[in-house]
């Protein structure tokens, strides 16, 4: 059932769901915001990167008919596509959609397919934000696997935030840190990513990734050398970010 919608009703849900489901685990937290009418309709949106595994287990045991969102910029490794395929077969997720930026638009404004290396934001803008911002209009809240550990621009994350006037964001993880993650994977023999093994802990397109070196924070490897977290699909100040994001600015 669809929420009634309102301006600013997405700020008082997310508000009314925080003070509610404050001291509920992560999988409490999930289960009941796939079933809550104050939620309505909830896709998950996945990179199937590193840790991706823990949040897809999770959802396959609640329900694994969740609409499973895979953006696929067409520059992901080849280890991902794979891993994406065995992981959805393995947990038995049966609503998977990929979805890639329309080819006219890639035509246009990456030709050569350049544009990661002169405009790493305008990349990440054509081949993930809009493609997924297209597909969220049929939703009213989304669920991601970000946590408050993994960067500066995380670390006042709650369960439930706006995204824009009427969507929600769910992030059942927030709370989580690398232990709780490693030990989920571990307890329910889920498989890994095969890259992580070769110093990748944090996994994007295959042009934006490096190795991370002992020691290194586990995101160092993503846009390494730029002044860029984020690939833009999140919001900052109930306002979708289109380009890198400052420190300290995390909705």
């Amino acid at each position: 059932m669809r929420p009634e919608t309102h301006p600013g009703s997405a700020a008082l849900r997310a508000a009314l769901l925080n003070t509610s489901y404050r001291h509920h685990s992560a999988t409490s937290v999930l289960e009941r915001a796939l079933s809550d009418q104050q939620v309505g309709r909830v896709a998950l949106v996945s990179s199937f990167g590193a840790e991706s595994v823990a949040l897809l287990h999770m959802v396959s045991v609640i329900d694994p008919k969740t609409p499973v969102l895979f953006i696929d910029t067409q520059m992901l490794f080849e280890e991902t596509l794979t891993y994406q395929a065995d992981v959805a077969d393995k947990l038995g997720l049966t609503n998977i959609r990929r979805i890639k930026a329309r080819a006219l638009d890639v035509a246009v404004e990456d030709r050569d397919g350049t544009l990661h290396k002169t405009d790493p934001d305008a990349c990440c803008d054509l081949r993930k934000t809009r493609p997924l911002d297209r597909v969220l209009a049929e939703f009213d809240a989304w669920v991601t696997g970000r946590k408050r550990y993994q960067a500066g621009t995380r670390a006042a994350l709650e369960f439930f935030e706006t995204d824009g006037e009427d969507r929600l964001k769910i992030n059942p993880l927030a709370h989580w840190d690398p232990q709780d993650v490693q030990d989920y994977m571990i307890n329910n023999r889920l498989p890994r990513h095969p890259l992580v093994a070769q110093g990748y802990p944090s996994i994007g397109c295959a042009p934006c990734t490096s190795k991370v070196k002992p020691g290194e924070d586990p995101r160092a490897g993503r846009w390494r050398g730029q002044d860029k977290e984020e690939c833009g699909i999140h919001i900052v100040d109930g306002k979708i970010v289109r380009g890198p994001i400052k420190k300290g600015k995390v909705a």
